[in-house]
Formats: C-alpha cells, sequence, structure tokens
C-alpha cells in the first residue's frame, strides 16, 4: 500500500466511526431527521430481537420516535466497535461492515405530566440494555451511510421506577 492508501483507509475509518457515533446521539436525543440522513434511501433497521420492528430505516424512525417517548432520558454507550473495510487487492473499497458492542440504560417517564424527575424527586436508570450492533455501510456521494443495521439485544434489566430518598 501506498502512503495515499493507507491514508485514504484511516479517512474511511474516521469517517465509520463517526456515522456509528451520530446514530448513537441520534436516538439518544430523539434527532430523527438526523437519524434517517444517516442511512442510505434503501437503508434498513432491525430491532426486532429487542422488542422492536425491522423496516425501512424512516419507517423505524417513527416508530422509534413513539416509542422513544417512554424513555425521556437515553445514553448509548457503544464499544468494542470491530470494523471490517472492504478489501480491494489493497485498495479500500466502497463496503465496510460494524460489529460493536452496546449498554442503554434509560429513564422511564414517571409522574402524571411525565417528568422524568426533579431534584426533589429523581428516578433511576432504571430499564438498561446491552447487546451487540451489526452495521452495514456504503460509500456514497454524501459519504459513509448505513446500509443496514441489526440489534443483537443480549440482556435487560428492570429496576424500580422511583428512587425514594
Amino acid at each position: 500500500m501506498t502512503q495515499r492508501v493507507d491514508l485514504s483507509t484511516v479517512m474511511d475509518r474516521l469517517s465509520i466511526d463517526a456515522v456509528i457515533t451520530g446514530y448513537a446521539v441520534a436516538v439518544d436525543d430523539g434527532a430523527w431527521p438526523d437519524y434517517r440522513a444517516l442511512f442510505t434511501k434503501e437503508g434498513r433497521a432491525d430491532y426486532r430481537t429487542a422488542g422492536g420492528i425491522e423496516g425501512p430505516a424512516a419507517e423505524v424512525a417513527q416508530w422509534l420516535s413513539e416509542t422513544m417517548l417512554l424513555f425521556p432520558v437515553r445514553q448509548h454507550l457503544i464499544v468494542n466497535r470491530r470494523l471490517d473495510l472492504q478489501d480491494l487487492g489493497g485498495y479500500p473499497g466502497d463496503r465496510a461492515r460494524v460489529q460493536a458492542d452496546y449498554m442503554n440504560p434509560m429513564r422511564l417517564m414517571s409522574g402524571p405530566d411525565g417528568d422524568p424527575g426533579s431534584a426533589d424527586r429523581p428516578t433511576a436508570p432504571n430499564f438498561v440494555s446491552g447487546g451487540r450492533y451489526a452495521f452495514e455501510l456504503l460509500r456514497t456521494d454524501d459519504g459513509w451511510r448505513i446500509q443496514g443495521v441489526t440489534v443483537h439485544e443480549k440482556w435487560r434489566s428492570l429496576s424500580d421506577v422511583l428512587t425514594a430518598r
């Protein structure tokens, strides 16, 4: 490989990492237009192992926008990312796969008005799940985009909805 190819590969890896991070931030912040923008036009998402749906990214984003109302506080932690960039005889291709573990603590809605808590009545991170994402990405004219993501939930834990002081 030449230095130019090496640099291109590093730039691809950084760009792909930014897409994966953008995915977590979009879900956590409820930024559904940003979520949809991370996918190719034909992109799909599969949340069935976590009790969700599978389908085109736009439909899944709509489902997420409704479902995540139950969890006003979310924070994905995506770690142990293993990236396999397509190799075309020593040159990077236009496809990549990322396998990454996740842990996702969330707070359920509490109180009659849906307030997730206040200084005198906090909630605990009362729903936590973990597992592994499998991302398939394509290089597009707009940069790297998700062609597909599959959630492989391995575990979940529920705790008390409200923590008393």
